[in-house]
């Protein structure tokens, strides 16, 4: 059954730590049937907010286990709803005999999310705050998971709720111009719509930057290692990664497949893709190798052009420029001009088009300017402070409503016409409000809790 608001009125449970064993398995009941199954299993409703000690039975009165009981009542609770956790011995099996009784005693299993969306639809978290749970629990770094907790405490939502008081408040003076015209307001006259605009599209940047560094902090990036074979890939890839990930011969081509390794540089979550070398060649399973990579390097956040010195003189500016025409269209790419403990090397002599750098992948030299050059590609700044986490959807809600923004600027400073300022600027607002959930699509909710785990 669900209300009129959405809100499911079923009540749920779930196992609420991890499968497999452990010291302490946790069973999560929510919704108006909590009370009932907490007399049914426990003998008794627990107080509330204190841990009590409490035999767990079933239906015939055997025991199954004796644990902790925490009951939190609505709506002092995560959910909003009554609230019962069960801890128990972490068995598989203690899990699934606690969780069958409860569900005989008239829950339903939760789907994933599920406890979280609740939360959302309860006004107890908004939808970035909902997120950053997700993204908490997904964290593969120490930086990752600090601004998934400055998320979870509203940092971010509290910029997107102040960028949207301030598109109000400018949509409140322009459509009360529109109303009102014997006020007679001249919009192109009047400096505060134009000072407010340009106050806001700063603001508005400032956040995309943030966000856009939050959203590499929680995705990562994907960057290709891609070149001629022998040009020292593999051991770029094993300079980077810090182990023999690729295997490395005097041998050209020697990496045939895709070969993935997964990092962290500064805190930046890598997948670090080492292909096979660009050629043609008469060799079926080279051919394919050689496919992959240029799939790889079309997906690729960044490609790693890695080019062989020794084999280049003069004529480096022209191979490089032949190279990269041979990649997809629009990749960002770094030139790495590899092997510089066998040559003597002068940059400054060799100009070249392209972002570049020489390094060895034998020796190390150069890596660590290469680490820097990525990051600062990337836009990555490790000195932010009070980074948050931000997903790819916010940082494109964040630019719809900047071009909306820019837009509505345009069509007043060429047309003057208030009433297409008005629109434009509700096209920002919603925009900016799909971030926190106050304007946002059903289907858009369930595909956002559907990515989380099952019993949160």
């Amino acid at each position: 059954m669900t209300t009129a608001d959405g809100i499911s009125k079923d009540t749920i449970a779930a196992i609420g730590t991890p499968a497999g064993r452990g010291g302490v398995g946790i069973v999560r009941i929510s919704g108006e049937q909590t009370r009932v199954i907490a007399e049914a299993v426990l003998g008794r409703i627990p107080r509330v907010r204190y841990a009590t000690l409490a035999m767990f039975t079933d239906g015939d009165g055997e025991i199954i286990d004796q644990g902790i009981a925490l009951y939190f009542k609505a709506p002092h609770s995560f959910t909003g709803e009554d609230v019962l956790e069960l801890h128990a011995h972490g068995g598989p099996l203690v899990m699934d005999m606690l969780l069958s009784e409860v569900v005989r005693l008239g829950a339903r299993i939760a789907r994933p999310g599920e406890f979280s969306e609740r939360a959302f639809l309860n006004d107890k978290l908004d939808l970035s705050q909902a997120e950053a749970i997700a993204d908490l629990i997904d964290s593969v770094s120490k930086q990752a998971a600090r601004s998934a907790i400055r998320s979870l405490q509203g940092e971010f939502s509290a910029l997107v709720h102040g960028l949207n008081e301030r598109v109000i408040n400018l949509r409140m003076y322009v459509e009360a111009a529109i109303d009102f015209p014997e006020e007679e307001i001249d919009f192109l006259e009047d400096s505060k719509v134009q000072d407010s605009l340009a106050e806001l599209e700063t603001a508005l940047k400032d956040v995309i930057q943030q966000a856009g560094q939050g959203a590499i902090l929680r995705e990562g990036i994907s960057l290709v290692l891609a070149g001629r074979p022998n040009a020292g890939k593999s051991s770029l890839m094993n300079q980077l990664s810090g182990r023999d990930t690729s295997i490395v011969t005097t041998v050209a081509g020697t990496t045939r497949d895709v070969v993935n390794e997964y990092l962290h540089l500064d805190g930046i979550p890598l997948r670090l893709i080492d292909t096979a070398g660009l050629r043609q060649s008469e060799d079926e399973v080279e051919i394919e190798g050689v496919k992959r990579a240029l799939r790889e390097i079309e997906n690729a956040d960044r490609v790693l052009l890695v080019v062989d010195l020794t084999e280049h003189g003069p004529d480096l500016t022209e191979h490089v420029d032949e190279l990269i025409a041979e990649l997809p269209a629009g990749v960002p790419v770094t030139v790495v001009l590899n092997k510089a403990d066998l040559v003597t090397v002068d940059p400054a002599g060799r100009p070249l088009r392209h972002d570049s750098l020489v390094i060895s992948a034998l020796t190390g030299e150069g890596v660590d300017a290469l680490k820097a050059r990525l990051k600062e590609a990337v836009g990555y700044d490790t000195s932010a402070e009070g980074s948050f986490i931000a997903r790819t959807r916010h940082v494109d809600a964040l630019n719809r409503a900047l071009d909306h923004l820019q837009a509505g600027a345009r069509q007043l400073a060429e047309t003057g016409a208030g009433e297409l300022l008005a629109e434009e600027l509700k096209y920002c607002q919603q925009s900016i409000s799909e971030i926190t959930g106050e304007f946002t699509s059903d289907d858009l909710l369930g595909r956002i809790f559907s990515s989380f785990c099952i019993g949160k």
